[in-house]
């Protein structure tokens, strides 16, 4: 982890592959990470940690299953939202979006319980930005 300010814009730019967060820092036993985003991820869930998402640009769709049925929370640039832990969630965004997230290092960008993975979603626990 770099000692220096990181430029999130520069750090996006940095890489093209969607659905592949990469950890830009790390505080206490969490990473942030950045991701690009396009289409559909897969429906999961993250039974021990809630997961917190930040729209940097764009625009992010989460559908959302709960105890009271299904519902999709939309996140415009700028917003934020938190999944909590347990709930199956499917991420999606109509455009090329740019998104922040804050979870436990370690925790696997498809969750504890998912569908099967499609090719263009990344199984990781996060990647090294390069610098």
């Amino acid at each position: 982890m770099s000692n220096e300010p990181i430029a999130l814009r520069q750090a996006l730019a940095s890489f093209d592959a969607l659905w592949s967060p990469r950890i830009v820092t790390r505080v206490n036993d969490y990473d942030v990470r950045v991701a690009q985003v396009e289409g559909e991820h897969v429906w999961h869930a993250h039974d021990a940690t809630d997961e917190f998402f930040l729209v940097l640009e764009g625009e992010l769709h989460i559908a959302l299953r709960e105890p009271a049925g299904e519902r999709t929370v939309r996140l415009p640039r700028g917003a934020v939202f938190t999944v909590p832990k347990g709930t199956e969630h499917k991420p999606y965004a109509p455009t090329r979006t740019a998104i922040l997230l804050f979870e436990p290092t370690g925790t696997s960008s498809v969750g504890d319980r998912h569908e099967r993975i499609p090719a263009h979603v990344d199984a990781t626990t996060g990647h090294a930005l390069e610098s």
